[in-house]
């Protein structure tokens, strides 16, 4: 799933290709992924994007008094195309769910003629990309009740100590996973910060003062290494860069870059996450389950 840093740079590099380019149209063509109906998708014809945003894990296109909001859930991506798609190829077919076409740019710059735009796909049977076109992007729930973004200048230590003493006993994986709670952090970059962090999934989200410290430092530092990785990759090669920078994060079985132990995996229904055992448990394994706790 694409998070935060990886949505950040899918909003540098569409930013750049898109930013005064005029809409032709914008296709759906899995219906169920459209959220809305007014203002309809057509309104977008003809419209110039003013720029892309980022809300969390959500793109945002502003064109003219509209915007084109869209979540890429697990399995969704966005693909550049140079060129004019073929008439008639996609609809019903495969994994496209809608596609962006720009008129011709009047600037003379190769690359940006007509057709050009991109493709939202989405991999996989289990369908759950969203897309919305909306007046204002707080018309979309989940962006209104989207919690603070980590890489705002305004979210301090304070922000997350008020965050972690609210939730409690929560597990801390979760806490970090709830984007009502902060906003952006998915399941790959949970773990990978409480790795930095050398704290236990599991571990009761209200800690001391010295282990705020540390999960916001740890928060901080691996985003931001993240989004500076990402920075001018082009969006075909996000995965894989994605991939590359993980520490723990889908490395099960390998040997922790820290300290040499195996990396393991707790499996949940519909998620797995990752951990290192001395690094972050005391050399205990987690069991394996659904509620689970360290192993007495």
């Amino acid at each position: 799933m694409p998070e935060l840093p990886e949505v950040q740079a899918l909003v540098a590099d569409l930013g750049a290709r898109l930013t005064g380019r005029e809409i032709a149209r914008f296709d759906v063509t899995a219906f169920s992924a459209l959220k809305t109906f007014d203002p309809p998708v057509s309104a977008l014809e003809g419209q110039t994007i003013d720029g892309v945003a980022r809300h969390g894990k959500f793109l945002d296109l502003t064109a003219g008094e509209n915007h084109l909001i869209i979540h890429l859930a697990r399995a969704g991506w966005i693909r550049w195309r140079e060129n004019a798609p073929t008439p008639g190829a996609g609809r019903g077919k495969g994994p496209l769910a809608a596609r962006l076409v720009l008129r011709a740019s009047t600037n003379g710059d190769a690359g940006l003629g007509e057709g050009s735009g991109f493709d939202v796909t989405e991999a996989g049977t289990k369908k759950s990309l969203a897309i919305w076109v909306v007046r204002d992007p707080r018309e979309v729930p989940s962006i209104a009740r989207l919690g603070p973004d980590p890489l705002e200048p305004g979210f301090t230590v304070e922000v997350l100590t008020g965050i972690l003493t609210s939730a409690g006993r929560a597990q801390i994986k979760g806490v970090l996973r709830s984007q009502s709670v902060i906003a952006g952090i998915g399941n790959a970059y949970s773990d990978e910060i409480l790795h930095v962090a050398r704290m236990s999934p599991f571990k009761p989200a209200d800690m001391s003062p010295e282990d705020v410290q540390t999960l916001y430092d740890a928060m901080q530092s691996t985003l931001r290494d993240a989004v500076a990785r990402a920075d001018g990759v082009a969006a075909s090669e996000l995965k894989a860069e994605k991939k590359s920078g993980l520490r723990v994060h889908g490395r099960t079985g390998e040997p922790c870059p820290v300290c040499g132990d195996t990396v393991r995996q707790v499996i949940y229904a519909d998620s797995t996450f990752q951990y290192c055992p001395t690094c972050q448990t005391g050399g205990k394994p987690l069991a394996d389950r659904v509620l689970s706790r360290l192993l007495k």
